[in-house]
């Protein structure tokens, strides 16, 4: 058939071979998600993770693994968690490892809020007013938007954000996964990308500074090292995470398929249009609730010498405080609203509303325990420290120069995010390492940061070791029944390939074309 012939049967060659490749593509994450779906439930997997870590611990402690600190030049030893002083500190700190769990109290204390702002209906309104303002052509991009600038909140995004995402396509007809999916790709895999600076910011420039002072003590790093890279990331992600969403995750994921006896309160209405009139009295009445509030939080931080302030000035206390400040900024204007509206006619109410939303919670909560004590193990056998040296020293041996290089410490840092979830914790022992080698070779520490935060950013959908993928799950469930690890993982891969590969090219063309990262934030060391 001549390319001709071929249009005039509504495709051409390369159409059918887009199509080919289309089919292969979702196949291969059909074969990602089978597999994904045969790992156990996160609960279990977390216990046998649990278990392996001390049995890896006594394995490596007895062949006498460890690695040379890079400040100190210590020896840093697997420490045997079969030893009966570890065995002893297992049981005896079993319930401060739980209860220190931060991850559980960030979820626990947001669900409040968000459960009364669900529930009175406020978001349900409040989404419906959105699409009726921006369109459903631009809801996608917004919602991947969203995402990657939750980072100015830090980790609340992961709990706030997803849930809403899967409300706003489910009042489109549209699959309510594929809404969170758009979501989580914003929160996750852009969480190092933001148009302005966040808390991340300063706490990795303090520890890139750190390092560099390691081979030039006078070397400093600011806080906008990366500022202007990002900025440009930012606008890149959303573009590539609206493409990825609608070209395929969403198609993959079908038509969904209303469980039976789903009841969503927010929707239960079935209004496709903006909010009605009584609603947007009472969402004028709860944005300006909001406004007083928000207000009432920057008095906290913003002057001089205010309440959430520390004694140097820095504003790390107002950091700790946003979950409930969070909280307090969804529960009054959602209580508000119920009132308005008659969806909250008494204190009862408002328990039950809570208490419902917390009840949904009881997986994660067990779930939480696991987590808690695998961290711990990890952590007490110094298996993450010497994975992180041990990678580093592996790159170093390679003896990389150019590009291949930066591909290097891309690949070494998305790898080890897999394992190790915080990002600073990741690079106070990364860093070290990388930072120096770096700029012996004659890259400055600012572009060493930049290949991190793209690496650590690009596989956080994709670990099933992620504190914030149970939450994720429990989300989910509550529109497909069911649903297992492989399913979120299958349709989180497609954005995770994607971002790496352009987010990767982005910094390279940056550093070819020798555009600064940021502010004084030069690309090489010494020339």
């Amino acid at each position: 058939m001549t390319e001709d012939e071929a249009e005039s049967n509504g495709s051409t060659p390369r159409q059918r071979g887009h199509g080919l490749m289309m089919r292969l593509f979702f196949r291969f994450l059909g074969f990602v998600e089978r597999v994904g779906n045969r790992l156990p439930h996160p609960f279990t997997l977390f216990f046998l993770m649990a278990l392996l870590v001390p049995v890896m611990s006594w394995i490596l402690s007895l062949a006498g693994t460890g690695v040379t600190h890079p400040v100190s030049g210590a020896k840093v030893e697997v420490v045997n968690l079969f030893q009966a002083e570890q065995l002893k500190r297992m049981l005896t700190e079993a319930v401060s490892n739980f209860t220190g769990f931060a991850p559980l109290g960030t979820v626990l204390v947001a669900m409040i809020g968000i459960g009364v702002a669900e529930r009175s209906g406020l978001f349900a309104a409040g989404l419906r007013l959105l699409v009726a303002g921006v369109g459903r052509r631009w809801i996608t991009p917004a919602l991947v938007f969203a995402g990657i600038m939750s980072s100015l909140a830090a980790d609340s995004g992961f709990i706030i954000l997803p849930p809403l995402g899967a409300l706003v396509f489910l009042g489109l007809g549209r699959h309510p996964l594929a809404g969170m999916f758009a979501v989580l790709a914003g929160v996750s895999g852009g969480f190092s990308a933001n148009l302005f600076i966040t808390v991340l910011d300063p706490l990795l420039s303090g520890l890139t500074e750190s390092a560099a002072q390691l081979y030039d003590p006078t070397y400093r790093v600011n806080a906008l090292a990366n500022y202007y890279f990002m900025v440009a990331s930012t606008v890149m992600l959303t573009g590539l995470g609206w493409l990825v969403s609608e070209k395929l995750v969403e198609p993959r994921l079908g038509t969904w398929q209303r469980p039976e006896g789903f009841a969503e309160e927010a929707l239960a209405s079935g209004k496709s249009g903006g909010p009605e009139t009584a609603e947007r009295r009472a969402l004028l009445a709860a944005a300006a609730c909001f406004l007083v509030l928000l207000a009432g939080a920057l008095l906290l931080v913003l002057p001089e010498g205010a309440l959430l302030r520390d004694e140097d000035g820095e504003p790390w206390p107002f950091f700790d405080a946003l979950v409930p400040i969070f909280a307090v900024l969804l529960f009054v204007p959602g209580l508000v609203f119920g009132v308005m509206t008659g969806s909250i006619r008494s204190d009862h109410d408002v328990a039950r509303m809570t208490g419902d939303t917390l009840a949904t919670m009881g997986t994660y909560i067990a779930l939480a325990f696991m987590a808690a004590q695998f961290i711990e193990y990890f952590n007490w056998s110094n298996l993450g420290f010497v994975l992180a040296i041990s990678g580093a020293d592996l790159l170093r041996g390679l003896q990389l120069t150019g590009i291949p290089l930066l591909i290097g410490i891309i690949l070494i840092s998305g790898t080890i995010n897999l394992f190790i979830g915080s990002a600073s914790a990741k690079w106070a022992i990364l860093g070290t390492v990388l930072v120096p080698m770096m700029m012996n070779l004659g890259y400055s520490p600012e572009l060493s940061q930049a290949l991190f935060r793209v690496g650590d950013s690009v596989t956080n959908m994709i670990t099933p070791l992620s504190t914030y993928f149970p939450i994720i799950l429990a989300f989910a469930s509550k529109y497909v029944p069911g649903i297992r690890l492989g399913t979120v993982i299958a349709a989180m891969l497609p954005y995770s390939i994607v971002f790496f590969f352009c987010w990767s090219v982005l910094l390279f063309g940056w550093y070819l074309l020798g555009l600064p990262l940021g502010p004084g934030a030069p690309l090489t060391y010494g020339s």
